[in-house]
């Protein structure tokens, strides 16, 4: 291949994109992005800034002098706003809602996307999110959606959350995750919806081990050597 592989992994929260996209582009030596990191980063700005996420002018004004960077440095990515290391508050339920509020407004969606792009310039990178494979690298190599039942995406939420220490509820979270689907599916720009041609993966009854090795099939199918 000439050039750089770009492979896009949309789908719902909870789907396992993160684990996927994380073991998918260490074993290719790809540089993974979490596109939904910057969306949050954004969210999480408005929300320290007191600006109500449903304020669109205020919100405006204020992503777009708010510099988004994420890093890698080969080791887990980096979050930084404004040059401060925020990785660790971006996952609150708080920041997740206000997020999918955000995420909603064009021109906040416009910059972002901008940033994210700039993620592939000169390299390979397994990029997930929501808007991916359709929006912001409709010619990538590769599509993937991937999806699970809803039940199953709220006990890995669930699980995550326990990890990082937050409390919840299986209750809740399926709450959260609906509620988020919801905002998702019903964005008027780039809503939550497969490319057409994305390959889709149910990944309810799957390990994260097993979806990478169904993807990287799909690879050598393609007859990309380099990365077989």
């Amino acid at each position: 291949m000439s050039d750089p592989l770009i492979i896009t992994i949309d789908g719902p929260a909870g789907a396992g994109k993160s684990t996927v996209a994380q073991k998918l582009a260490a074993r290719l030596g790809l540089t993974y992005v979490d596109s939904g990191a910057t969306y949050r980063a954004a969210a999480l700005k408005v929300l320290e800034a007191g600006i109500d996420p449903h304020d669109e002018p205020a919100v405006v004004r204020l992503v777009s002098q708010t510099n988004v960077r994420v890093e890698s440095n080969g080791g887990e990515p980096r979050v930084l706003i404004d040059g401060v290391d925020v990785t660790a508050r971006l996952r609150t339920p708080e920041v997740t809602l206000a997020a999918a509020l955000v995420s909603r407004l064009p021109e906040v969606r416009a910059k972002l996307i901008q940033i994210q792009r700039t993620f592939a310039q000169g390299r390979g990178v397994v990029m997930e999110g929501r808007d991916i494979g359709t929006v912001v690298f409709p010619h990538a190599q590769l599509k993937i959606f991937l999806k699970a039942d809803v039940e199953e995406r709220a006990r890995r939420r669930l699980k995550q959350d326990s990890h990082d220490g937050r409390e919840a509820t299986l209750e809740k979270t399926a709450y959260e995750i609906g509620r988020r689907d919801q905002l998702d599916a019903e964005r008027k720009i780039s809503p939550l919806t497969p490319a057409a041609d994305a390959i889709e993966i149910d990944s309810t009854h799957l390990q994260a081990d097993q979806v990478v090795g169904q993807i990287l099939d799909l690879i050598k199918k393609k007859g990309w050597a380099e990365f077989a």
